[in-house]
């Protein structure tokens, strides 16, 4: 996206009393469904003895988190307010790692997951890893090549838990 596009998103967003608070805590609601989901998920695996897949659903999430992370320190490409100088609207000073997502990585790779297990919870964690997705780069924090690059791995990575299957 262009400074232009970013710039008129910031100040649509800015007009609508309350808009960035409302943004800032649609996003942080939605980090809190997928963590509560994920820990339901894998609350009923052990409820239910299944132990090699309560491990399959920790150790394909957390092995490709770390990944991404290690990616994201060494690709170190920079976020939208600091290409064109703008202040985001969600608070935010982080220099570098925008791309991927790793907001939007963590809630596919983990919808992804427990697809094989919990389609519902699966088919919810997309639509919220989606939502995340608009708000990380209608309020300046992300570009969307950086949203879609995190949907797309975090949704390959998760798929790969049905490989062990």
């Amino acid at each position: 996206m262009k400074k232009e596009s970013y710039e008129k998103l910031l100040k649509a967003v800015r007009s609508v009393k309350n808009g960035a608070k409302i943004l800032y805590i649609c996003g942080k609601c939605i980090t809190v469904s997928v963590a509560a989901c994920y820990a339901a998920a894998l609350a009923k695996r052990v409820m239910e003895r299944q132990y090699a897949a309560f491990w399959l659903l920790v150790s394909v999430p957390a092995a490709s988190f770390l990944l991404v992370s290690i990616f994201r320190s060494l690709y170190n490409a920079k976020r939208p307010y600091e290409v064109y100088g703008f202040t985001p609207l969600i608070p935010k000073d982080t220099v570098g790692k925008s791309f991927p997502s790793r907001h939007v990585f963590s809630d596919f790779v983990i919808g992804a997951a427990v697809f094989f297990y919990e389609p519902a919870m699966a088919a919810y964690l997309f639509a919220a890893g989606t939502l995340l997705a608009v708000i990380r780069v209608v309020t300046g924090v992300h570009f969307p090549r950086d949203v879609l690059a995190g949907a797309f791995f975090g949704a390959v990575c998760g798929l790969s838990v049905g490989l062990f299957l």
